[in-house]
């Protein structure tokens, strides 16, 4: 079994009651989905495959040798432990944004143009996921977006692109691909490998595969939806696998509120009526983004409950 896949391209069509119950079901149900005629072009998806692993084998390769998961693995078998190895991933990872522009790779050839270009791509497919959910949850339209910009400009809401790497593991029972852990952001657009699997999402205690699939869009929402949403949306666990053969990229883009943003439950779905009068319902507290993030930097791979309650605290 593999999670829902959704044929975006009829969100605009005849079947956009369908499509939109369908979306409804896997941000309730599942927490993951994927996405087919989204709109972004295969040959731009093709030029992002090729200019990410030349990248790794350009310029990250040499590095991951030398890493930390490596070494810490690298003992392990020698000294013939039982073990494994805890608090490292089996990742390679960079981040591109707006903001670390003069940092993103330059010797590769291609490759800022081409993460560039398709940025804005899934920039423009992030905002028309989120006006999905703001229907399917019966908010105003651009609810979500406005509440991520902390009524700012558009650019105030963070839009990061994590580009990952997972190499052949020659010891995959020893260490983790990347470990279980719940994003922390709004929503979450992953283009993956279509060829070498190992994440996984966990569903009703499950562990499934998300299953490759050719220039899909796979989109899974965050800890900040959960919130907006009063928990109708929740945002769910997932994991790498480290894999024995293969070297598995992944490329995870996420639209992210404003450090400055102040989250909590929109307030259409918080007030009930009892009586005639008004009673909160709001099973989340308010908090600022940047103080969630300051207690998930440490708790991520821990249960998410008590974050919220930390930042209930503040």
């Amino acid at each position: 079994m593999g999670i829902p896949v959704i044929d975006f391209s009829k969100i605009e069509g005849q079947e956009r009651a369908k499509t939109l119950a369908q979306i409804s079901h896997c941000c309730e149900e599942w927490g993951f989905f994927q996405l087919i005629n989204h709109g972004i072009s295969e040959e731009l998806l093709e030029r992002v495959k090729k200019a990410a692993s030349e990248y790794y084998k350009l310029e990250r390769e040499p590095g991951f040798k030398n890493s930390k998961p490596v070494k810490l693995l690298n003992e392990l078998v020698e000294n013939k432990s039982s073990g494994k190895a805890e608090n490292v991933d089996w990742e390679d990872v960079f981040l591109l944004s707006d903001d670390n522009n003069d940092e993103w790779p330059s010797k590769t050839p291609g490759f800022k143009e081409t993460m560039k270009e398709y940025r804005a791509e899934l920039k423009k497919l992030a905002h028309k996921v989120m006006e999905v959910m703001d229907e399917n949850l019966g908010l105003p339209k651009e609810y979500i977006r406005k509440a991520f910009n902390s009524g700012e400009e558009d650019n105030a809401a963070f839009f990061g692109t994590k580009v990952s790497h997972y190499p052949p593991c020659p010891h995959p029972q020893k260490v983790n691909g990347l470990r279980a852990h719940t994003d922390a952001g709004g929503v979450i657009l992953l283009f993956q490998d279509d060829e070498v699997k190992g994440l996984q999402m966990l569903k009703d205690r499950v562990w499934i595969d998300v299953q490759p699939l050719k220039n899909a869009i796979v989109i899974n929402t965050g800890d900040q939806i959960e919130v907006l949403s009063n928990g109708r949306y929740k945002s769910a666990w997932h994991r790498v696998l480290a894999m024995p053969d293969g070297k598995r990229r992944s490329i995870a883009s996420f639209y992210n509120p404003s450090l400055k943003a102040t989250i909590e439950p929109a307030p259409e779905l918080v007030v009930k009526k009892v009586e005639k009068e008004e009673e909160n319902m709001a099973k989340y507290p308010k908090f600022v983004f940047g103080d969630y993030m300051s207690v998930y930097v440490e708790q991520k791979f821990l249960p998410k409950e008590p974050r919220f309650q930390a930042v209930k605290a503040k």
